[in-house]
């Protein structure tokens, strides 16, 4: 009767995980991609082309809450119709209801880590890509419609107007992410050009002046193109230049390694550098442009090692929440008695990530300072899996 009993649990809880899995999916995907057409103003061919790549990320999403929404209805029924008791009743321990969730979050967690995988490695990364390849046509319809143009990669453009791809009038301005005077590019037309091979948006001005800061620097008569990158490193996919949350897993270890060897490369050149200065009298050179290089290359590099550290981490974390989700889900339904699929989701669901989610963050906000090890982000799991045990206790007890 126990295997007929898990064969009968676990075909409940699949059929419900399948049908809540497709809607919550397609509901996530239209949500993300309505909020790009917003933010972005992206056209009907960039939408097709983020869907494939906006798929993965939606799934990460909606597989935990799918998981904990299937277990819950199941067992939520089960508990308000005195099947749980009836089966107490023939001898069988309500722990062995369990079973049958566990397994399935057990088996369900592994896919979860793929999917973040994929999500973190491909799906992201080529959303941005296909959002940094409409560029050209974003700016364009916005500089038509507004006459200007505000970018997520530091820089804005204002024109008088738009006359086929010809820009009138316009004033583009560059702020650099590590702070410094702001750049403003005026001129008296312009042309906006997207080089794939460099990640890189050209802008092509005629009789163009630089201001730097509030200095006017340089006049340009004629035609001059002025790139501004899009994408660190260009169109380059090296791990080395590529964050380490864009990294696949299979990628990480052997990077880790080589930004392990960089550091102490980057040590010996401090030291180095620290050695020459005291023999030659010049101290002042510790303090001077080749030092300060040395040292912001040893920072950036601790704080890159750091993450390499923490995103597999992170990702094993996020993956497992499908089980930790399922522990507390699945004994608080049978404990609620409730056969409304929609309150006993509501009752174990706001819980659950209420107390999951800002730990999860503060976990792994700590561990990418560095003030906590890299397992830190797995503190939302420990104390979900501690709430688990204090209510498998109570089932238990049913």
């Amino acid at each position: 009767m126990p295997s007929r009993l898990t064969r009968y649990i676990l075909a409940e809880i699949f059929k419900i995980f399948v049908i809540a899995l497709v809607v919550l999916t397609v509901l996530l995907l239209l949500i993300v991609v309505a909020r790009e057409l917003l933010r972005k103003g992206l056209g009907p061919d960039a939408v097709l082309r983020i869907m494939p790549f906006m798929a993965p990320v939606a799934l990460q999403f909606a597989l935990p809450a799918t998981a904990l929404f299937s277990v819950c209805c199941v067992y939520g029924r089960m508990a308000s119709d005195g099947e749980i008791a009836t089966v107490k009743a023939s001898g069988i321990s309500p722990m062995k209801l369990l079973q049958p969730a566990i397994i399935f979050a057990a088996l369900l967690s592994p896919v979860s880590v793929a999917l973040s995988d994929v999500a973190k490695s491909w799906g992201q990364p080529g959303l941005r890509r296909v959002v940094m390849m409409s560029i050209e046509d974003i700016a364009y319809r916005l500089l038509r419609s507004k006459h200007s143009y505000q970018s997520d990669h530091g820089f804005s453009i204002h024109v008088r107007e738009v006359v086929g791809h010809r820009l009138i009038h316009p004033a583009v301005t560059i702020r650099k992410s590590s702070g410094g005077p702001v750049h403003k590019l005026t001129a008296a037309e312009g042309e906006l050009i997207l080089d794939p091979e460099t990640m890189s948006l050209i802008i092509k001005l005629v009789d163009s002046q630089l201001e730097f800061g509030s200095h006017v620097s340089g006049t340009f008569p004629g035609e001059h193109e002025w790139p501004i990158e899009l994408q660190k490193g260009g169109g380059n996919r090296d791990p080395s230049s590529m964050r380490p949350q864009d990294l696949p897993l299979r990628l990480i270890g052997r990077e880790r390694l080589r930004q392990d060897s960089a550091m102490h490369e980057t040590v010996g050149k401090l030291a180095a550098q620290t050695a020459f200065s005291i023999l030659t009298a010049r101290p002042e050179e510790l303090a001077g442009p080749q030092g300060q290089a040395i040292e912001w290359e040893l920072s950036s590099g601790q704080q890159r090692l750091i993450l390499l550290h923490t995103e597999p981490w992170r990702r094993w974390a996020e993956g497992f929440t499908c089980l930790f989700f399922v522990l507390v889900g699945a004994p608080l339904a049978m404990i609620a008695k409730s056969s409304d699929y929609w309150s006993t989701f509501g009752m174990c669901f706001l819980p659950t990530i209420l107390i999951y989610f800002p730990l999860f963050l503060l976990g792994l906000e700590q561990a990418k300072d560095g003030h906590v090890p890299p397992w830190g982000v797995w503190v939302g799991n420990f104390v979900l899996g501690g709430i688990s045990v204090i209510l498998m206790a109570r089932v238990r007890r049913y």
